[in-house]
């Protein structure tokens, strides 16, 4: 597959190059990159058609006949893993390494998916009748995809929704579209025509998803806002949702950890993926004990770390993936500024092309202050002295979003006594941001309704139908 030139959307199992277009720009360059088509109504009405075309047959495909589709899409991604961690880090900026693990993750994703069964409940089994519940298909599923992780977190709808039986309209974020557009290729030689579209666009594009009336269930991953927006959205015609939304996710550290073992498994907690991961540590809050030891365990790790363009070798961080964001964390940092807040490390802006921000680490700010507050979703950790348990579990669930939290302790009895006290739809201990398709992942509060992954996560993608028999 070629990964240079022309960018196609794929709707009814053909390339469509669209009416109209909008420039992608590599975040380490700041420079146009290429050209994705931004389609229009009617281009959406058609990938709708498609797909509700295509979504009765697909329904009635047997579902080992879908798990196989599922595995050769899998296959066809590992297959064209170097062009597509290539194409990933010029729109996305992430280093090759990470890339090429997003890519890889993405085809395992939908492989794993596909192990999945949907079960049947037996209610009742009597001489009067026979009873079970099913689960069917929903239909027309507008999956809407964030440009974080682009590839991996649209495989988080396409493996469930796919296995399921429903058909897709898949659109990926506009500041990252040209991998999925690629997928959308490799997807038209191996699916029916219809069962999985995807679409391009600008900032219009999503409302037109959320709420079009041919589309029976929208998932989408983002920020909370949106998230809301989406919901009222979809509400006009009672769609299904998942929404896997924002978090502010806290890290405990107890005082009994080797410093000198976790203080890298810490940075990268938090620092991965440039901070801009929803399941990223956020804020970490370090026992007094050793508050100390590890700030400048962290730091001195920092110093080492190398932030770059993705595509150049060595480069372990890179930039920050559009300029809204970049400017979002830019304010976030001011404003620790303005206040006094201490920097252990970073907090400069650097006069070069790129969105690029250091590591920037702030030294026990208040607890109210905005970067222990608010979701940064950048490179920037506020690290937080605590000595009291109780007071610190409190702290840690006094916030608007649940979505991830982790505790990090020798004694994994008393840790994960801890963990079953913090209010999150995930908590991690001794490690961070592991994720599986056989396991449920969701937020609590405002990060989010549904799950994805596991058996829960395939249900969200079904309506249950109860069929009764009356015996004679």
């Amino acid at each position: 597959m070629k990964f240079d030139g022309d960018y196609a959307m794929t709707i009814g199992g053909k390339a469509v190059t669209g009416s109209a277009t909008f420039d992608v720009v590599n975040p380490a360059t700041e420079a146009v990159i290429a050209q994705a088509p931004d389609a229009t109504r009617a281009e959406l009405d058609a990938a709708v058609d498609a797909a509700r075309a295509a979504f009765p047959g697909w329904a009635a495909t047997p579902i080992d006949d879908r798990r196989a589709a599922l595995n050769a899409l899998g296959d066809a991604i590992l297959a064209n893993i170097d062009g597509l961690k290539r194409l990933l880090t010029a729109e996305q900026g992430k280093p090759h390494g990470d890339a090429e693990s997003e890519i890889g993750g993405a085809g395992m994703w939908l492989k794993g998916a596909a192990t999945l069964d949907l079960p049947v409940t037996v209610n009742e089994d009597s001489a009067e009748r026979y009873s079970e519940t099913r689960h069917v298909p929903i239909g027309v599923v507008g999956a809407i995809a964030p440009w974080n992780f682009p590839m991996i977190l649209a495989m988080f709808k396409v493996g469930p929704a796919l296995l399921a039986g429903n058909a897709l309209v898949l659109k990926p974020s506009p500041f990252t579209p040209l991998t999925t557009l690629k997928f959308g290729e490799i997807a038209a030689g191996i699916l029916p025509p219809g069962v999985l579209n995807v679409v391009t666009g600008g900032d219009a594009l999503g409302p037109w998803i959320t709420g079009h009336p041919g589309i029976d269930k929208v998932s989408f991953t983002g920020s909370t806002a949106t998230g809301r927006r989406v919901m009222q959205s979809a509400s006009a015609t009672l769609k299904r949702v998942t929404l896997e939304l924002g978090g502010n996710d806290p890290a405990i550290v107890m005082p009994d950890v080797d410093v000198a073992k976790v203080a890298e498994e810490l940075f990268w907690a938090a620092f991965r993926n440039n901070g801009q991961i929803c399941i990223a540590t956020k804020r970490m809050y370090v026992h007094t004990d050793i508050y100390d030891e590890l700030k400048a365990a962290i730091v001195a790790y920092a110093k080492t770390v190398r932030i770059g363009d993705g595509a150049e070798q060595g480069t372990q961080i890179g930039p920050i993936n559009n300029k809204p964001q970049y400017d979002r964390v830019l304010d976030l940092i001011g404003d620790a500024k303005d206040r006094g807040y201490s920097f252990l490390i970073g907090g400069e802006q650097r006069d070069a092309p790129g969105y690029f921000i250091p590591v920037t680490i702030i030294d026990n700010p208040p607890e109210d202050s905005r970067i222990v507050q608010e979701e940064q979703f950048g490179p920037v950790l506020p690290l937080i002295r605590f000595d009291d348990l109780d007071d610190v579990i409190a702290k840690a669930n006094a916030t608007e979003f649940g979505l991830g939290a982790s505790v990090w302790s020798a004694d994994e009895d008393r840790a994960l006594a801890v963990a079953r006290r913090i209010a999150s739809g995930t908590v991690w201990i001794n490690e961070t941001q592991h994720l599986t398709p056989l396991a449920a992942f969701g937020g609590m509060k405002q990060s989010g309704l549904g799950v994805e992954g596991g058996r829960e996560g395939l249900l969200e993608y079904t309506n249950a139908q109860t069929v009764t028999r009356r015996r004679s």
